[in-house]
């Protein structure tokens, strides 16, 4: 099992380096095999929800209904894993021991960990702190180990 990052899901819109070395990573897998969170979710909806309120003109809120429409045709082709009362224990645990992580990265690695999944995220220093959590950038050509 593999969970997308709030980080790494926004680079499917992008036009980049980073998102072809993904995209080419990712193709070895099953869509059956690649997840993401509800607090991923969660993230990018409050960004969608910013945008769309800063837009100054109809024809800005037209794109961005646009956007937000490409963003939620993408959700509902990836598994959406939830914070449960497994994740929820490993977070708090997690909490608990003062490591110095956000709190939604803390929220998503409880997820990743609960389903013994392996994380990919561009953020590899602040989870890389996270015990028990296998978390890997798919971003950089050769990066990857072998699953």
């Amino acid at each position: 099992m593999i969970i997308l990052d709030t980080d790494i899901l926004s680079l499917y819109d992008k036009d980049s380096l980073e998102a072809i070395v993904l995209a080419k990573n990712l193709a070895e897998f099953s869509s059956s095999e690649i997840y993401t969170t509800i607090i991923t979710f969660e993230e990018q909806m409050r960004g969608w929800l910013s945008f769309i309120a800063k837009a100054k003109t109809i024809e800005q809120e037209i794109n961005a209904y646009k956007k937000l429409n490409k963003f939620l045709d993408r959700f509902r082709k990836t598994p959406v894993l939830e914070f449960d009362e497994k994740a929820a224990q490993i977070f708090q645990s997690l909490k608990a021991s003062k490591i110095r992580v956000g709190t939604m990265d803390l929220k998503i690695a409880s997820i990743a960990i609960a389903n013994n999944a392996l994380l990919l995220s561009r953020n590899i220093k602040d989870f890389a702190q996270i015990p028990q959590l296998k978390v890997e950038d798919w971003t950089i050509e050769q990066a990857r180990e072998n699953h």
